[in-house]
Parts: C-alpha cells; structure tokens; sequence
C-alpha cells in the first residue's frame, strides 16, 4: 500500500501508474472532491496538521510519496518518523523555499540566476541595485503557474509589487535572457540509479504551461548537459523518486544553461512519456518509490505535450484523432487557469 499526499491529478495519475503494477494506494488530502479519490477507494479527507489523522494513515500504508511540493514540512517529519517517505523531507524543505534552494544549487556549482534576499523596503531598493532591471520580485514560498511573482521593469514597480506579494520574505531574481525554455524529467531509486527522459521544450502561456515538445530544439550537447545537471542534483539530495528540473536556455554560438527551479514530483512537462515512453514517468516514480529497478525511459517516437486550461477541456472528443492520446482529470469545473486534462499527440514515430 502506497500512501500519497495530496489528491490532484498528479496523485490520480500516479495511482493509476500504482494500480497497473499491482499496487493499492491510499490517498490522504483535505479536499473531499480530490480527483485522486475517484481512482482508489483508500482515502483520508483530513488537514495536513491532524495528527492522528496521519498517524492513521500512517499505520496502514508501507511507504509514503507526496504529488505537489507545498506538504507542510511538520507533516513530513511526522509521516517519516513513522514510515519510509519518499522523496525525503530535505529534499521537500529544500524546494519548498526559493532561498534556500538557489543556495542549494549554488552550492553545488549548478548555475542560476542571480538574487537577493528581499525582506524590506531597503533590501528591495538594494537588490535592485545590485541586480539592475528588469528583474523578478517573487515569494520564497507558495508560487506555481505564475502566481506569487512580479516582473519588475522600473523602480516605480516596487513599492506596489513589495506589498501585493504575500508571505515574506520575498526573493528578486535578475531577469534572465533565455531562448528556450527546457525541462529534464529525472528518476532515482533507492539503490542510486539514475536515468533520465529526454529534455522537453516548454512554452508557457500566462505563466501557465502550455505546450511540451520533444525533442527540443537544442543541441545534443546541451541536452546531454542537462541530465547530467539534474543528475548531480539528484544525488546530493540523495533523492528517490521522480524529479523535475526547468532550465532556462541563453542563446548564443554554444548555448549555456541557468537552471530555473526544482520540483520533487512528477512534473507537468513529463506527461508527454504517458504516450511514447515503455516507463513513463508515473511509473517510473511508482518504481523508485518502491525500490524496484527503474524503467527504461527511451522515446519511441516524438510528441507534443498540450495542457487543457479551463474551457480548452472542450477539445476533447472534437480535436482527438488516432495519433493523439488525451488524458481528462475528472474535476468536476472548468475554471480558468485550472488544469483540466493534457492531450498528447504523436508528430512523428521513430
């Protein structure tokens, strides 16, 4: 029994990828309306602060995963006390705190943007000054799809962006004047294998993703760069399970890479695997988390990866064919900006 916090898509996804090796999972997530719950039928509805609720949970699963990064770091120590909990809870600190991941990354010699600390006024107007704009002002916690961040492009922008971001500290990031944008799903196992799928090139639309093609329109020189980037960080996070590293890619006669964010889960811009990989990455994380070896994560053909927001959900039966794979997420409400479903679609078979 697999335990999973959080019952979004991603933990309906992964339970699917569970059920199809012949694994139960029980999923644990405050919301009564998970789209998780519909694809198991071990659940817990309870906050992530009940504690008795956890140790509950606790009791009747055998290992522990988590779809989404924002687990209240109390809550993973708990869990890891009692069962094993997989990523771990540094790895989980880590990406949940801009800081204290850039520094992280830093550390490891793994390049990104520059930044600042911004915890006043008086930080802001000195990063600004060391950093120059246009420049990024962003929470250190609780960002995702664009929220939580403002594009600095003057000074008069401070002030009003300062007080409109919630909780501080705030982090700026000097604007990074990237071409593409890629992304490398990237796997561990317990025993410290590593493999990783094959860069995606990511397109964002109102800070949302949109569309993830593979291959990516890089060099295989810059590609074979970012796994072994995200290979270095998943072994100093002594990492098991499915990550998700975004890079930025500078142009230029020999491209360089600056590594964007983190993220411990499976991961937006890996759901292109479901339809061209033998392991896709739901079961490549299933796998890892429970110490099996891990799958080969080959491409068999090229695809592109499109998210259904909101009332795009619509497209689905009527722009589906025979070379494309849609995936709905069963959420009752298309709202905008809401991730209602993806789309792939095979461009061409190798």
């Amino acid at each position: 029994m697999i335990g999973i916090l959080g019952g979004g898509q991603l933990g309906r996804m992964l339970a699917l990828a569970a059920s199809r090796l012949g694994m139960r999972t029980h999923i644990f997530c405050p919301d009564p309306h998970s789209p998780a719950f519909e694809v198991t039928p071990h659940r817990t509805v309870a906050a992530y602060d009940d504690l008795a609720a956890l140790a509950a949970f606790a009791d009747v699963v055998d290992v522990i995963t988590y779809e989404f990064e924002n687990v209240p770091a109390a809550t993973a120590e708990f869990l890891a006390a009692r069962k094993p909990l997989r990523p771990g809870a540094n790895a989980l600190s880590i990406s949940q705190d801009r800081l204290a991941e850039k520094a992280f990354l830093a550390g490891k010699n793994i390049p990104v943007a520059a930044y600042r600390a911004v915890e006043t006024l008086a930080d802001l107007d000195a990063a600004i000054d060391a950093l120059g704009l246009p420049a990024v002002l962003k929470t250190t916690r609780l960002g995702y799809d664009g929220k939580g961040q403002r594009v600095l492009r003057d000074r008069t922008d401070a002030a009003a962006a300062f007080a409109a971001l919630e909780p501080k500290p705030l982090v700026l990031e000097a604007f990074v004047p990237f071409d593409k944008e890629i992304s490398v799903v990237v796997a561990r196992n317990a025993n410290g294998e590593v493999r990783s799928f094959d860069a995606a090139q990511n397109v964002h639309t109102n800070h949302i993703l949109h569309t993830s093609t593979v291959p990516a329109d890089i060099p295989p020189g810059v590609e074979k760069h970012a796994a072994m980037l995200a290979k270095v960080i998943v072994v100093a996070l002594d990492y098991v399970g499915v990550l998700g590293v975004e890079f930025f890619v500078l142009p230029g006669d020999r491209p360089t890479l600056v590594v964007n964010e983190i993220a411990p889960r499976v991961h937006n811009s890996g759901h292109w695997t479901e339809a061209v990989c033998l392991t896709d990455q739901f079961e490549q994380h299933i796998r890892a988390v429970l110490g099996w070896p891990l799958g080969d994560p080959a491409r068999m053909a090229d695809a592109v990866m499109e998210n259904l927001i909101g009332d795009d959900v619509a497209k689905v039966p009527a722009e589906i064919d025979g070379n494309t794979q849609p995936h709905l997420y069963g959420k009752a409400e298309a709202r905008p900006g809401r991730k209602m479903g993806h789309i792939n679609t095979i461009t061409r078979r190798r």
